[in-house]
């Protein structure tokens, strides 16, 4: 319970190679992000494809995170649409700092049957919870009243990444929440509005691709700095966009080999961006750097 989860932390993208996992280019992006400055690491999210990794895979890329942390703090996804499911999760990544638990997909549990899915998920283990609510991945939505009753009774649930993009249900969220309770945007276009208001950081997904940016985003947010993180925040308004034009990480593996980081290749069913998505990448790309 020692470790924070706060500032800039990284969904991590999981570099494929002829149909494999490349782990050196994985390795070599979480240098990446080490350097940057990047305060804690999200391996086997959303971004990282991991519907489409072997129990083997897993394992292997939070060993490597662990390994090329630097000491950074390691939340792990996952979260599954079952208890049983998610608690096999939880032992065979054992290793992480913290989980991070989507609310169930395709289920499409009520709120009473969300709180006592997450109650039984954390009393199952001594490591930090961490909710996750994107209701466009999900089919549901973690409403305001049960977030807070799981943060208020549940002491290791420590906090949550908000991608509803509800401005007024993560306000309750924020004025509701008890003491030491984290609040983080899972939208990097949310980040300004969230973090003014009292949020504690992101979890991004622009930061696989421009992590120092990023990080001097959050950093400046933090201090209260409001009209540098402004300019900040309306230079990497474009790269937030263009991520986002297909679905999530389409877009970012485009970016990241066109960077040279990785190759552009994605385990079915997903696939690579359309042409119009690559010319807008690099576009957008050019223009930053």
């Amino acid at each position: 319970m020692n470790k924070v989860f706060k500032g800039c932390g990284t969904a991590l993208l999981t570099p494929f190679k002829d149909g494999e996992v490349d782990y050196n280019a994985f390795a070599a992006t979480v240098d990446w992000q080490v350097e940057a400055g990047i305060d804690f690491l999200v391996p086997l999210g959303t971004t990282g494809e991991t519907p489409t990794l072997s129990e083997s895979e897993k394992l292997q890329v939070l060993e490597v995170t662990r390994q090329h942390a630097g000491g950074r703090p390691v939340m792990a996804g996952v979260g599954s649409n079952s208890v049983k499911g998610t608690l096999d999760n939880i032992r065979l990544l054992q290793d992480a700092d913290g989980f991070l638990v989507v609310v169930p997909f395709y289920n499409k549990p009520p709120q009473r049957g969300m709180y006592q899915y997450f109650k039984a998920v954390a009393e199952a283990t001594d490591k930090p919870i961490i909710l996750y609510n994107v209701p466009g991945r999900t089919g549901s939505n973690i409403e305001a009243e049960t977030t807070l009753a799981l943060a208020k009774d549940v002491p290791n649930i420590i906090g949550i990444k908000e991608a509803s993009g509800n401005k007024e249900q993560i306000g309750k969220i924020l004025k509701g929440r008890p003491e030491g309770f984290a609040v983080l945007s899972g939208n990097d276009d949310d980040t300004l509005a969230l973090m003014k208001d009292g949020a504690d950081g992101v979890i991004s997904v622009a930061s696989n691709v421009f992590p120092s940016a990023m990080v001097d985003l959050v950093r400046a947010l933090q201090d209260s700095k409001w009209e540098d993180a402004e300019k900040m925040n309306a230079r990497l308004s474009p790269l937030f966009k263009a991520l986002f034009v297909e679905p999530n990480p389409i877009p970012a593996k485009a970016a990241m080999a066109q960077l040279g980081l990785m190759e552009n290749s994605l385990r079915l069913p997903l696939v690579k961006a359309t042409e119009d998505t690559e010319n807008l990448m690099r576009k957008t790309l050019q223009d930053l750097f």
